[in-house]
């Protein structure tokens, strides 16, 4: 028997039991369509979260530092600012951070971030002003009672009046503003729409700290982050005697890593325990090919009598059982493609919908079609031509 005659007579079968033939299918469907629809979903997270990461820049080094007001092993405001004296090192920004009550009137913000920031912070943060001006030396120097507020601050407590040069309560404080954040929206490390930013010498004396537990520091090309923190981290350990555990610096490129190998694992830890319905599927089509042997006994041995061979009898069923396993794998293929756009709109992810995946995953399901089939076909193809002959 050729392999086109092979190829139609399966197709013939199949379509003379279409109920059947689709439930037999349904595990493949199912497990194909899992697999590609959370594996897509899991590497466009991956992907979003690379792309935030990446924004951050890979060229700044986060360093944080162990505060106490009792320890002894702490770092002030000059001994941090001394890593501007490396050459790989383009700036240094400086935070303390808490959280405050703003009040304009009888318009008011509760729970907004307040950063006290240096001049440096507008450079290395890349933020971007809406009016007004950042954070000068003059204000570090007087330790000024000067405020820079986030777009979404600004919009609670004045609307759409500019609020340059007037003033707002912090924790029953004046402060004048004298600038407005341009809008910048939701980011991974939080959003700097909803936090106001003060000198830094004004925010240690608001917060009573005089020490620095956390800065941000820009490095002068790609190729200078490793040796700078490198220089960074010896300056820390023999400030911290030693105690590693007192504090961290770490590059951007470095979480981004991190994540995007825990994400990796997590999609291929769902990608496979989606895979099992494949093997439930293969499972069912072993089942349905084995009652198709029993009911077409009569049909094997008049196909023996005349002259078929036991590997066309074998080829004929299992084709039929890639020819299930495969289409159920197209099928599966188009509904995980959909469901992934579906529910990436839905929940507001992005997903990355990669060929490969597609391709292999219906290739897999091949492969079941193969694995399963065997068994029918090879039990189809041992039966003696006399003993199918009487069956009824």
């Amino acid at each position: 028997m050729k392999l086109g005659q092979a190829i139609k007579i399966a197709f013939k079968n199949i379509t003379m039991n279409k109920l059947r033939a689709v439930l037999t299918m349904l595990g493949i469907i199912i497990g194909v369509a899992a697999v590609i629809a959370l594996t897509s979903l899991g590497m466009g997270a991956s992907t979003s979260v690379s792309d935030e990461i990446s924004g951050l820049g890979t060229t700044t080094v986060s360093v944080n530092l162990s505060g106490n007001s009792s320890d002894e092993e702490v770092v002030d405001y000059d001994e941090l600012m001394a890593f501007e004296e490396y050459e790989e090192v383009k700036a240094v920004s400086p935070t303390v951070t808490t959280s405050s009550t703003l009040k304009n009137g009888t318009a008011s913000s509760s729970g907004v971030t307040v950063t006290g920031v240096t001049t440096s912070y507008e450079t290395v943060q890349d933020i971007t002003l809406q009016s007004g001006r950042n954070v000068m030396d003059i204000d570090l120097d007087n330790r000024n009672k000067v405020v820079v507020l986030g777009y979404n601050v600004a919009t609670e407590l004045f609307g759409f009046t500019n609020p340059v040069d007037k003033t707002v309560q912090i924790d029953g404080t004046t402060y004048k503003v004298i600038g407005v954040l341009a809008e910048k929206g939701e980011e991974l490390t939080g959003s700097v729409d909803d936090s106001v930013l003060i000198p830094f010498t004004t925010a240690q004396r608001f917060i009573g700290q005089t020490y620095v537990t956390s800065a941000t520091v820009l490095m002068t090309d790609e190729d200078s982050v490793e040796m700078g923190m490198a220089k960074m981290k010896q300056k820390l350990y023999n400030q911290f005697d030693g105690d590693e555990t007192l504090y961290s610096v770490r590059n951007q490129s470095s979480v981004s890593e991190a994540l995007d190998s825990v994400s990796n694992t997590m999609t291929l830890l769902l990608a496979g325990i989606a895979s099992i319905s494949l093997i439930v599927g293969g499972i069912g089509i072993m089942n349905i090919m084995l009652v198709s042997v029993t009911e077409r006994t009569r049909e094997i041995g008049i196909r023996k009598a005349i002259g078929a061979r036991k590997k066309d009898i074998m080829l004929q069923f299992l084709i039929e059982a890639i020819v299930l396993s495969a289409l159920g794998g197209i099928l599966g293929a188009a509904i995980g493609i959909g469901s992934a756009e579906i529910l990436s709109s839905t929940l507001d992810m992005t997903s990355q919908i990669t060929w490969w995946v597609v391709g292999g995953s219906v290739s897999f399901s091949v492969l079941i079609g193969i694995i399963f089939g065997i068994f029918p076909a090879n039990k189809a193809s041992n039966l003696s031509p006399l003993e199918a002959l009487r069956y009824q």
